[in-house]
């Protein structure tokens, strides 16, 4: 995403425009450039990469255009490294140890050089040339560290992100964010909030997976102390709900007037029809390494309990529950299972409080919440002695036979 300082919008009354490029000949063109001048300095310093840009930048017009595809190919496609031997803090000691021991002389340099390198041949076993002995001394500078790798993408690619980038920049300074989805098919709607998990939003979910869901977020200023981090959540949100068919948000905003220095409220309008293009995948497999563990581990039980990573929205007063697992038997028996790792109080709390609304005795399966040990829910505010589901209670990992064994305690509670 791009920095504040060079996110481009306008106002209209109370609205925020974003200034978006159209991918017309001459910005393609614009984009080529600044993605072949990343091509040419690969191995080279950013030291060199930053002069290049600078003279990319020139005092062109549009130079906030320009630094911004330099950010954003500097950020998303390079890999810029300390390319030296030993971390140059230890190679500075062995160098400068090694020439203490000579009078000091600008003709001893290059032999003291040979020898270090000579040394760190042997002890990392492969060939160190006096060269790189010399330039990783202050390879730890930021000017001296090296383009290691650029991934070019094409000018398409980063036209679309620079204009994605404009509009999620919209949402570092939101209060609150309000989200209509309608008419999808069910995996767009679980996509969507598998995203508000990962991110770790707040937000309150009202409708039915039959006419639609209104999705409430509290932004990063109706926090008690605004949180820049919380901001850039939202913003990543963004073009995970571009792979949603039909929405429309509304956003409003607070920002402080250049001039006045005062809080201005504006809104930010957008939908499905808006052009954008998203730079995520569908979805990923898993939410967190503690689910993709559970799942490992799941595979490798005997057990004729099948795993489903793809589960059905479960209802629940004014909103809806997306279990992380479905466990389905050969017999016809499914059994629902939502991991509660480590989340943020608030979090904790709504996680809490959306349990207390399943009907577990309404529900066609099983369900059951697996809560870690290490949430601190006393300070969260959170009790579970009043839950309607069972729980499973774990500490590092979740243990697939711990499941199981609760599995086997309802079905016994279920028998006549």
């Amino acid at each position: 995403m791009l920095p504040t300082e060079l996110l481009k919008h306008r106002k209209r009354g109370e609205e925020l425009i974003p200034e978006c490029l159209p991918l017309d000949r001459a910005r393609l063109e614009l984009a080529t450039t600044a993605i072949g001048l990343f091509q040419a300095v690969i191995g080279e310093t950013q030291g060199t990469l930053d002069r290049r840009l600078a003279e990319f930048e020139g005092d062109y017009p549009d130079y906030r255009v320009r630094r911004g595809l330099a950010h954003l190919l500097k950020s998303k496609y390079s890999t810029i490294e300390i390319v030296s031997p030993l971390p140059p803090d230890d190679l500075r000691r062995r160098v400068f140890s090694c020439a203490a021991q000579t009078i000091p002389h600008p003709d001893r340099t290059a032999a003291t050089l040979e020898r270090i390198a000579i040394e760190l041949s042997r002890d990392l076993a492969r060939e160190i040339h006096p060269d790189l002995v010399r330039d990783g001394l202050y390879a730890d500078l930021q000017e001296n560290r090296r383009l290691i790798q650029f991934e070019a993408p094409e000018p398409e690619t980063l036209l679309h992100l620079y204009n994605l980038s404009q509009v999620q920049g919209i949402f570092y300074r939101a209060s609150d964010i309000v989200i209509n989805a309608y008419r999808n098919v069910p995996g767009q709607y679980k996509l969507l909030f598998r995203y508000l998990k990962l991110f770790g939003l707040m937000c309150y979910i009202e409708g039915d997976a039959d006419h639609g869901f209104t999705v409430t977020i509290d932004g990063p200023t109706s926090l008690f102390k605004p949180s820049t981090r919380y901001g850039l959540a939202i913003a990543k949100l963004i073009p995970a709900l571009l792979h949603v068919s039909r929405w429309n948000l509304t956003a409003t905003l607070h920002n402080r007037d250049r001039d006045t220095g005062d809080w201005k409220q504006g809104r930010y309008t957008l939908d499905s029809d808006c052009g954008l293009v998203s730079h995520y995948p569908p979805g990923k497999e898993f939410d967190s390494l503690l689910e993709a563990s559970f799942a490992d581990r799941w595979v490798k039980l005997d057990t004729p309990w099948q795993l489903e990573r793809e589960v059905e929205l479960v209802p629940i007063p004014g909103s809806v529950a997306i279990p992380d697992f479905r466990l389905v038997h050969p017999d016809g028996r499914a059994i629902l299972v939502e991991i509660v790792g480590y989340w943020r109080p608030e979090y904790l709390r709504k996680k809490f409080a959306q349990a207390r609304k399943i009907d577990a005795g309404g529900l066609t399966c099983g369900f059951i919440l697996a809560v870690s040990e290490r949430l601190n829910l006393e300070k969260a505010g959170v009790r579970v002695d009043d839950l309607p589901v069972p729980i499973v209670w774990f500490k590092g990992k979740l243990q697939p036979k711990a499941i199981l064994e609760t599995i086997e305690r309802i079905a016994t509670r279920a028998e006549p």
